[in-house]
């Protein structure tokens, strides 16, 4: 098991990236509503990310965008006719509604799915449990393509288990792997999976957030793990912090961030710090390893700072010889705060070594970074054989999508535009030809 290696699953950005500001909660999206978008530079700055960290040697994949915009939701509220006449009935009464149907949140791939690695699970199988998403109504509608798309990648039975998503009720309230923490002594070994919640639906005496939503549930979490068929004694269930998630902190992924045996986070991530920590040392000293715990006080980077700049919604990734590399959004350079923290845990001489930075303003723009963009799943040689090979990024596939991306995206979409047929045709065409460069024949078939 030991030879286990970690694939980072980035979401391709989609042609309908624009901002509707969807996301009540969080901070950027919400800053950012009705701009005019450009989702192809969007799309050639996720790929950039995706191709230099393959040309560094990480493994590296990528999901592919949702089809949109969504008919079937526009049709089931009740908009009828033609799909011109019915963009264009949307648009004129609901058009908020229309901007959901057009979402490409699912370029988030951290909320695709929670993954559990086969060294943790009982059936020495890798377990993905689609997230329900269903705190928000452009979101929700995500996981049938969701769980479509994992099963068309890792089909063999032999080694992966997909799971359809949790039931889409509040108290079963699931976003995925942005909630979902692995620590492990190797990516080959068995790990202790740390699950972080916001608000429990069935005890009404336990702290919640008074502003913002708590999208995670306790309840499905635990669902989650008993789905994965997770060891009890390496499962650990802490709760965030209220307080920050009514500061912007919508997913736990905004404020903590870990990869083998460090969790890097802020001093405020969690309602009980202490508590929280003792569970994770106790879990890992189970198995032989020692949690290395990097805290970023508040005096260092006050919480503010940190939800502008993204810095914990970075990739922390392995070196060879045991340290690490922190891949940060350029943001984190920008601000004053977190570049003078950064530029000191690095000369510091602990685990963490190197900086990589990335411009990706069109995902922070709508409230998404570079841990936002990926879903990490930790695979052994032959279950690397076992997934599908069309979706692994080569040269020759980093080249082919940004022509592709060159051929079928607009460099401009304002919110009027999600009313032109023309636009739901483009993408149409798009995402076809895309099916071809990914031999995922069928993808979008209903």
């Amino acid at each position: 098991m030991d030879s286990a290696r970690e694939f980072n699953f980035d979401g391709l950005v989609g042609p309908s990236h624009n901002y509707a500001g969807l996301s009540f909660g969080n901070v950027a999206s919400s800053g950012n509503v009705n701009s005019a978008s450009n989702p192809k530079q969007a799309a050639l700055q996720g790929l950039a990310k995706m191709h230099a960290l393959a040309e560094r040697g990480y493994g590296q994949a990528l999901l592919p965008p949702q089809g949109r915009p969504n008919f079937r939701l526009l049709r089931s509220i009740g908009f009828c006719g033609s799909d011109a006449e019915v963009l264009a009935r949307a648009h004129r009464d609901a058009p908020t509604l229309l901007a959901a149907a057009y979402s490409a949140a699912a370029m988030w791939s951290a909320n695709a799915a929670t993954v559990s690695p086969s060294p943790d699970s009982l059936d020495n199988r890798v377990h993905f449990t689609v997230a329900n998403l269903n705190n928000k109504l452009h979101r929700s509608f995500e996981q049938a393509q969701a769980a479509r798309t994992l099963r068309a990648l890792f089909h063999d039975q032999r080694f992966f288990s997909v799971h359809d998503a949790l039931p889409g009720t509040p108290a079963l309230g699931d976003e995925g792997a942005a909630n979902h923490t692995r620590l492990c002594a190797s990516h080959g070994a068995p790990g202790v999976e740390m699950f972080v919640y916001g608000r429990s639906e069935f005890d009404a005496g336990a702290p919640a957030p008074k502003l913002y939503p708590a999208r995670q549930t306790l309840e499905a979490s635990t669902a989650v793990a008993r789905l994965h068929k997770l060891d009890p004694q390496r499962t650990v269930f802490v709760q965030q912090n209220p307080a920050v998630i009514d500061q912007g902190v919508f997913h736990n992924d905004v404020i903590c961030v870990g990869n083998g045996n460090v969790l890097f986070y802020h001093e405020h991530a969690f309602l009980d710090e202490a508590a929280s920590l003792a569970q994770l040392r106790r879990a890992m000293a189970g198995g032989g390893t020692e949690l290395t715990a990097l805290r970023v006080a508040d005096a260092m980077v006050p919480l503010a700072d940190a939800v502008a700049s993204y810095l914990f919604n970075s990739q922390l990734l392995s070196k060879p010889g045991g340290a690490m590399a922190l891949v940060i959004p350029q943001e984190c350079r920008e601000n004053r705060a977190v570049a003078q923290y950064l530029d000191g845990l690095v000369a510091g001489g602990g685990v963490i070594d190197e900086l990589i930075h990335f411009d990706l303003r069109q995902s922070m723009r709508n409230g998404g970074g570079p841990a936002c963009l990926r879903l990490r799943v930790v695979l052994t040689e032959a279950e690397a054989l076992a997934m599908h090979q069309g979706v692994v990024m080569t040269p020759k596939l980093y080249d082919a999508l940004v022509a592709w991306v060159g051929r079928h995206y607009r460099d401009r979409l304002a919110p009027g535009d999600l009313a032109d047929p023309a636009l739901a045709l483009e993408i149409q065409a798009a995402l076809q030809e895309l099916t071809s460069l990914l031999d995922l024949p069928g993808l979008y078939d209903d």
